[in-house]
């Protein structure tokens, strides 16, 4: 991965444009979680409903700490045990967390990544990034960069190089405080 790729994906997060990029087990879909507006350009591009909510990614936990309230020190030891790595978890959203990332549900969906370029977006962004797989609802997630380009054509600003980590189904779903799979 050339540093010139990435430095272009974090000026396309910062002017509020829409990203693809290589995750763990399938291509993603990213933007800024603070602007509202690219938000929406994905629900739409995806023809997801607002009500399900998204997944932030991060490089750190201090990245989704301002996002979440605080954690119990068990629910804690419990979803860090499992990061980095391709377990999301629903945490308790904070209470200015808006409905177009958290839905119509009381948490969070997030996750500390264990793909070396999501990683390394993430530390220069400097905060999470929205990731949601890279295909139109009721379509199987993209698993190749053509898939992505297939799918959206050029309505994505911007799309990295690189390769998914282990490729086949998106991450594992699971609820903090219950310790339940969400998904599989």
């Amino acid at each position: 991965m050339e540093q010139n790729q990435l430095a272009q994906a974090v000026y396309t997060l910062q002017q509020g444009g829409t990203i693809a990029y290589p995750t763990e087990g399938v291509w993603g879909l990213g933007c800024d979680p603070d602007r509202e507006a690219a938000v929406e350009k994905i629900l739409a591009l995806k023809h997801r409903p607002r009500a399900k909510g998204l997944i932030l990614i991060a490089a750190a936990w201090e990245q989704l700490a301002p996002y979440l309230l605080p954690l119990a020190p068990a629910v804690q030891t419990r979803v860090f045990a499992t990061w980095p790595g391709p377990v999301t978890w629903l945490l308790p959203a904070a209470p200015d967390v808006p409905n177009y990332l958290r839905g119509d549900h009381p948490t969070l969906a997030v996750r500390i990544t264990a793909h070396p370029l999501c990683r390394e977006l993430c530390q220069r962004w400097g905060k999470p990034l929205v990731s949601t797989s890279a295909n139109p609802a009721g379509h199987a997630p993209a698993l190749t960069r053509e898939e992505v380009q297939k799918y959206f054509k050029a309505e994505i600003d911007y799309l990295l190089d690189g390769d998914l980590t282990d490729p086949g189904s998106p991450s594992t779903i699971r609820d903090a405080l219950s310790g339940d799979i969400v998904r599989l």
